[in-house]
């Protein structure tokens, strides 16, 4: 069975989201990031893994839902951050972040099916904005990850590049838009209309409307 891992920032005001800020509040940016990563967590809960981690840059809250490991992210740069997570890992591993809250078991179970991660193979979630949204690895070789520039136009194809070069074969899962700006979270938030994040979505229009 596959480890699931979750790499997720804890969401508090300033520190989260903030190209939601304008049209959002720090504050606004932090509850709809809450959101995703709680609908995240219990899409991860949901999913055929055989151990569940939150790697987590700062403190767990009540969002928190109980059958998650939580480990702390280590320093450096996401590429790095990334290849930490993967460490904790004893066999194959599929990675994925806190901005697809509209992501759901069912959307992952290929990559998660027994035997679908062979020592060959990697798994690979691009993202409408040019990164990926999921990376999944039999053996997270540090090399595989770091020196990636991360969050550019092209992060997607050059980690991608990064696997073909190394002779994997490269599985991909369908393309997901992360949120990154109010305009990603209303598209996002019509693709998951029953999700958290869609509700609080839903909400903080009602308060402007007001």
């Amino acid at each position: 069975m596959t480890t699931l891992l979750v790499i997720a920032k804890e969401p508090v005001p300033g520190r989260v989201k903030t190209r939601l800020s304008p049209p959002y509040t720090p504050g606004e940016a932090a509850r709809l990031a809450e959101a995703a990563l709680t609908d995240t967590l219990h899409t991860v809960l949901d999913a055929g893994a055989s151990r569940r981690i939150l790697v987590l840059d700062g403190e767990p809250g009540p969002w928190l839902p109980p059958g998650i490991e939580v480990f702390p992210q280590v320093t450096g740069g996401l590429d790095r951050r990334i290849a930490g997570a993967f460490a904790l890992c004893d066999g194959p591993a599929l990675l994925i972040g806190m901005d697809t809250p509209q992501v759901t078991a069912r959307l992952l179970r290929p990559a998660l099916d027994p035997g679908s991660l062979r020592p060959d193979t990697a798994w690979f979630g691009p993202a409408a904005d040019g990164g990926f949204w999921c990376l999944g690895l039999t053996d997270p070789d540090p090399a595989l990850l770091t020196g990636v520039p991360m969050s550019t136009a092209d992060t997607g194809a050059l980690q991608r590049a990064r696997l073909t070069d190394a002779g994997l074969a490269v599985r991909d899962l369908p393309e997901l838009r992360d949120v990154d700006t109010a305009h990603d979270a209303r598209l996002v938030a019509a693709d998951a209309p029953g999700s958290r994040f869609a509700a609080v979505l839903r909400e903080l229009a009602g308060v402007g409307a007001r």
